[in-house]
């Protein structure tokens, strides 16, 4: 079995590099890091949008460009690797994923074409404070179709003009799309440690709402959300991880100590060796959740869970040992390191805790197990 991209792949990757390559380097995320009225690059959102990448997955009938979802992993890795200060994920990974999913004709006949053109920005919004992630500790409701409650916190929720919200209705859980333009929705900015992605604490006060899927199916809807985005996001940690160790390996090599290159000492040469190792159990993890999203594979919450764990500590081990390559110079404001070990924290929260998909790596496998499947 072939896991490799094909050459057309291959050549978006390489056309995708070269366009953030010029358009998106690191003093992107600084700025918005730097001004706290901005929480995202407007004009590098367009320019995105203007490449098409938002529609990657979605269908030509509804205005995107129907490649697939491997091409969209690729994207995916090209934009971890620039750090991208955009709401991408929440918009293609989360609500477009969502709606392609579970909504209606309608749903997808007004949402899809104007995520695909980059008019609307999505979020998800389903935690409410800290925890773990459960349908026990929903306490937002929809009543006569108004929503009540508070969800905190919520990725890109200052900006986006949709949310996808987790609430019960009638005693069961269900999905809810939201106008976050409304009068009826406050919104309050959070203090994050990567405020080039920003996040948010929503209230909803009678505020309208629309279901999506059916009644009683919001958790279960919203697993199988999260594994299809958990492949994803694991591509963007694959690509964070492998150009913090190109940061670490470049300043090894220029970086003299004591009349030789730092990179020549075996402790440098170990940070690297290790940095490696953990990317490259990354990438093959990332690469079978990729095969189980492509192909609706039974395997996926167990591909995406392992994709999800692996890449998390890929990407958060590659940050902070990047830091320990630089030495004094690694912390300071002024590199870049930081920007990458923000990014890798605030991946690793998005759509849970490595912790909870260890704990559903672990249920799957144990599902499986009974059934008689492995």
């Amino acid at each position: 079995m072939n896991f490799d991209f094909s050459d057309d792949q291959k050549f978006l990757k390489a056309e995708a590099r070269k366009f953030l390559d010029g358009n998106a380097p690191a003093s992107k995320a600084r700025a918005i890091l730097n001004d706290k009225d901005k929480s995202f690059d407007e004009n590098l959102w367009r320019a995105v949008a203007a490449q098409g990448w938002l529609g990657a997955a979605i269908p030509e009938r509804f205005g995107g460009l129907g490649l697939g979802y491997l091409e969209l992993c690729v994207i995916a890795e090209e934009l971890g690797r620039a750090i991208v200060p955009i709401p991408f994920a929440s918009t293609a990974y989360f609500l477009a994923e969502l709606i392609g999913l579970a909504g209606d004709e309608d749903q997808k006949s007004h949402i899809l074409p104007k995520i695909a053109k980059g008019e609307m920005i999505g979020s998800i919004a389903v935690a409410e404070g800290p925890g773990v992630l459960s349908p026990d500790g929903v306490q937002t409701f929809v009543v006569d179709g108004k929503l009540n409650g508070v969800k905190i916190p919520v990725t890109d929720g200052m900006i986006a003009h949709t949310a996808a919200v987790l609430a019960y209705e009638n005693g069961q859980p269900a999905l809810f799309l939201v106008d976050l333009q409304h009068g009826s929705v406050d919104r309050e900015n959070l203090d994050t440690l990567d405020p080039s992605r920003g996040a948010a604490v929503l209230k909803f006060n009678d505020s309208p709402v629309t279901r999506i899927g059916k009644l009683g199916e919001g958790w279960k809807l919203i697993e199988s959300l999260f594994d299809r985005a958990a492949v994803l996001l694991a591509f963007e940690q694959c690509g964070g991880s492998d150009r913090c160790l190109e940061m670490a390996r470049s300043y090894a090599l220029e970086r003299y100590a004591f009349g030789r290159p730092i990179g020549s000492y075996q402790a440098i040469k170990h940070k690297l060796a290790d940095m490696y190792v953990k990317n490259e159990v990354a990438r093959s993890s990332a690469y079978y959740g990729a095969w189980a999203l492509n192909t609706d594979a039974p395997e996926l919450p167990i591909a995406a869970s392992a994709a999800r764990i692996a890449a998390s500590d890929a990407f958060w081990f590659a940050s902070k040992e990047n830091i320990q390559t630089h030495g004094g110079i690694g912390f300071t404001w002024e590199m870049d390191c930081h920007l990458y070990y923000r990014r890798s924290h605030q991946l690793s929260l998005v759509a849970g805790a490595p912790r909870l998909w260890k704990e559903r790596l672990v249920s799957q496998l144990e599902k499986r197990a009974s059934d008689g499947s492995i």
